[in-house]
């Protein structure tokens, strides 16, 4: 039966992780986006094309048994008793402003992609909760992920299972998302891993409109798997109340109107992962202890967005004096820097649209 859809468009916001003190716990959704167009047709045998452009464009696979978006989609489909991609999927063109590698959540914001994809794909119905156990059978911290999809500041942890649903959710991700060989089809990997119930939970806290992001990204890519290389095992408790505390004032902080430089600023300090990923980051003390709401009125506070390398300063107003600060810093390191001026956004959109 053909699909009466003539295009469904995806749109899944980048996100920032962390927000100073809250690791692995609180993600902001951000105005650059992971855009999908899937387009419908007759039934035909032949493999969904698919195409790329923006960020990352000339490393993207565009085999759907090899790029993430489409692997996440069709291990969605095949949980709910699909055994492969429609026919009358024609073809899907991704455009990507997210840029890899710089701890703005371009994978997370390709997980969810992937689970809203699969839901379109299989008109499966899933709820908000039930996406994001998908999203996190994948992507296995909560923070980007449920930021993507929920949208603004997110608050999110792991639930803790029983016993049979806690080893569900466990699998290694090598079997949820298995390496397709080169002579994959439709028969290969058939039994995926269903995600137990309600693995994730998150509140969404207020936001001020005054505020927005200026995320300073240089010019090099840090992957999550490096950064979390360097962190230690065991903290002390000194640092763990450091940060909470920090963390249970600026939940709250950020949604006020005005929002309080002296308060904010502080309360973005974190001991549990920023110093840590200095040695992989230069410039990064300078940047967040020398920018400041003093030398740089307008600023709210500034961090580390996500595993890095990008810098997110928090701002009312001054962004490209807070920009170029950042900027002149990290030229001492010779690292070149760009800079993007974000709002804080909705989450993620599924849309149905008719094209020629």
């Amino acid at each position: 039966m053909s699909d009466s859809r003539s295009a469904v468009i995806i749109k899944v916001p980048a996100t920032s992780a962390n927000i100073g003190p809250g690791f692995d716990v609180v993600g902001l959704s951000l105005s650059l986006y992971l855009t999908l167009t899937v387009k419908f047709g007759p039934p035909s045998t032949d493999l969904v094309k698919i195409t790329y452009s923006g960020e990352g464009a000339d490393e993207v696979p565009l085999d759907p048994y090899r790029n993430l978006t489409t692997r996440v989609a069709l291990y969605v489909l095949r949980c709910n008793n699909h055994r492969s991609f429609p026919p009358e999927l024609v073809s899907i063109h991704a455009d990507n402003q997210i840029p890899f590698g710089r701890g703005l959540g371009s994978s997370g914001a390709a997980v969810i992609a992937g689970v809203l994809l699969g839901n379109t794909l299989g008109r499966l119905d899933l709820s908000r909760e039930r996406i994001l156990d998908y999203a996190l059978m994948v992507e296995r911290h909560p923070d980007n992920v449920t930021a993507a999809l929920i949208g603004g500041f997110v608050g999110s942890y792991l639930r803790e299972l029983d016993p049979v649903a806690s080893e569900a959710a466990q699998v290694p991700l090598s079997e949820v998302l298995p390496e397709y060989p080169p002579d994959a089809g439709e028969e290969w990997g058939l039994s995926p891993p269903v995600p137990p119930y309600g693995i994730g939970h998150f509140v969404r806290f207020g936001w001020s409109p005054a505020v927005k992001a200026v995320a300073i990204v240089p010019r090099f890519e840090l992957s999550t798997a490096k950064a979390r290389e360097v962190l230690p095992t065991e903290y002390s408790r000194k640092d763990l109340v450091f940060n909470m505390q920090r963390l249970a004032v600026l939940t709250t902080a950020l949604g006020q109107s005005p929002p309080d430089p002296e308060l904010i600023y502080e309360a973005m300090k974190d001991r549990v992962h920023q110093p840590y990923r200095k040695m992989l980051i230069p410039g990064l003390p300078a940047v967040t202890s020398l920018l400041t709401p003093e030398s740089h009125p307008g600023l709210l506070g500034i961090c580390l967005s996500g595993a890095g390398p990008t810098i997110l300063a928090l701002a009312t107003h001054n962004f490209e004096a807070i920009a170029e600060g950042a900027r002149a810093i990290f030229a001492t390191e010779n690292i070149e820097v760009d800079w993007k001026l974000l709002d804080v956004v909705g989450g993620s959109q599924c849309h149905p649209v008719q094209v020629n």
